[in-house]
């Protein structure tokens, strides 16, 4: 059986080195792995939530389709397709904002952070925030879920959306009684390189300390690299490779040999010129070929799109057929079948929205669990169990046992206790008669 896997790029600017070595290639690399059904996006309409210039949005689709072919992304192998192009998307968002909490869009991060700099303004708590970025998360959720994706490859700061992903599903399957959506799992890849800037801080548009890719040529490349910050050690002194950021970019281009050959040649005294030369060197002996073939991408923009409507018309041989399924689900059916439907059936009694369990995986590999009222508001978070078994058995017995019996009044709060153990905690504020209601009215589903 194949295992889905799905990643999203933002269509906001230019890739650059750092990009390559952390999300680019690795994620390339796994798209050729047996057994991976892989689906990449670029996620235009996230673009629009954080830039409102239209030039550098299509710019930007164009050198980021262009990049990902150029480096080897094979578009017969994989589902490589815009965003925009999907028109189920958008419509599935809308039916998803219908059925997520407030409260549960009010704790995301990204809308959390802005509030925070509104309040140390001394502005209004919103001032500036758009539905765009308050709904970001749902959006996301759709892009994930549209495709039933296993699993998600993202950063750590990427993880609560994720979450926010599962809880959304689940909260749609729960309503409409089928499993519709398969709850994505988060992938964090520990071991992708994360490369220092020429300044030494994380490679980033934001820091101004970036090398390109592609854009700029060989000469454009030269000259960031002429610019990574070293130390004053001279020609002939030894370097200390291991904390130089030049030795760092270096190795995480070069096999294990050629990282060892270059190190030893830093600590016999390399001097620095001469090692950013050959840094140099080294990356355009590999991104040479793979910048030819992107120049000629951007001079032909006719074939990238050419592809992009290719990997559309694949991408919407399963969307088209799952929207129709989730318009009949949630009731916007042909009217005429929706009238014999209702001849020939009993009104089905319509479901309120109810408190629930969701269970997730957290960025240390644990399972967990949290209850959740009606609208949203978090009541418990459980502690973190190794065994997911052990999370779904003790949130049976909290679903099944007296709330009075398992929920327990302490100094900051409640907590959730069985056999004298405590299980899960209250958030700060959260009140105990609500997590009451909220077991009791599932203790009696």
């Amino acid at each position: 059986m194949n295992t889905r896997v799905l990643t999203g790029i933002t269509t906001s600017g230019t890739p650059h080195l750092g990009n390559y070595a952390g999300a680019i290639r690795p994620a390339v690399q796994a798209s050729t792995q047996p057994g991976v059904d892989a689906f990449f996006f670029m996620a235009d309409y996230h673009a629009l939530i954080k830039c409102d210039d239209p030039a550098r949005v299509a710019r930007s689709r164009l050198e980021i389709a262009a990049t990902w072919l150029a480096v080897g992304l094979d578009h017969e192998r994989v589902t490589f397709y815009r965003q925009s192009d999907i028109p189920e998307i958008p419509e599935l968002t809308w039916m998803l904002n219908c059925v997520t909490a407030k409260g549960l869009m009010n704790r995301a991060h990204a809308y959390k952070a802005a509030v925070d700099q509104n309040e140390a303004k001394g502005v209004e708590p919103d001032d500036g925030v758009t539905m765009g970025l308050f709904s970001y998360p749902v959006l996301m959720a759709a892009d994930i879920v549209m495709f039933n994706a296993n699993k998600v490859p993202v950063g750590r700061d990427q993880i609560q959306h994720l979450e926010m992903a599962r809880d959304i599903a689940q909260r749609f399957n729960h309503l409409y009684g089928r499993d519709y959506f398969t709850l994505p799992e988060v992938v964090i890849e520990e071991d992708v390189a994360t490369l220092p800037g020429l300044d030494g801080r994380k490679m980033s548009k934001s820091y101004n300390n970036t090398i390109p890719l592609f854009e700029g040529g060989a000469r454009a490349l030269r000259a960031s690299v002429m610019r990574i910050v070293t130390d004053s050690r001279q020609p002939g002194e030894p370097k200390d490779a291991e904390n130089s950021h030049l030795y760092t970019i270096y190795r995480a281009f070069a096999t294990p040999e050629q990282s060892v050959a270059f190190r030893k040649q830093l600590e016999e005294g390399l001097g620095w010129g001469d090692a950013k030369q050959a840094l140099y060197d080294h990356l355009e002996n590999l991104l040479a070929p793979m910048r030819e073939k992107y120049f000629d991408l951007m001079a032909n923009p006719g074939r990238i799109e050419d592809i992009l409507q290719a990997g559309a018309a694949k991408a919407r041989k399963l969307s088209e057929p799952f929207m129709r399924e989730l318009r009949q689900a949630v009731g916007l059916r042909n009217l005429e079948a929706a009238s014999a439907g209702a001849r020939g059936a009993e009104p089905k009694k319509e479901k309120g929205k109810g408190a629930r369990f969701v269970s997730f995986r957290d960025e240390d590999g644990g399972f967990r669990f949290r209850l959740l009222a009606a609208d949203g508001e978090e009541l418990l978070l459980s502690q973190r169990f190794a065994d997911p078994k052990e999370a779904g058995a003790l949130m049976r017995r909290l679903q099944s046992e007296p709330a009075d019996a398992v929920l327990q009044a302490d100094g900051q709060g409640y907590a959730a206790i069985i056999d004298g153990v405590t299980v899960a905690t209250a958030p700060e504020g959260a009140l105990l008669a609500r997590a009451r209601e909220a077991l009791d009215s599932l203790s009696q589903e």
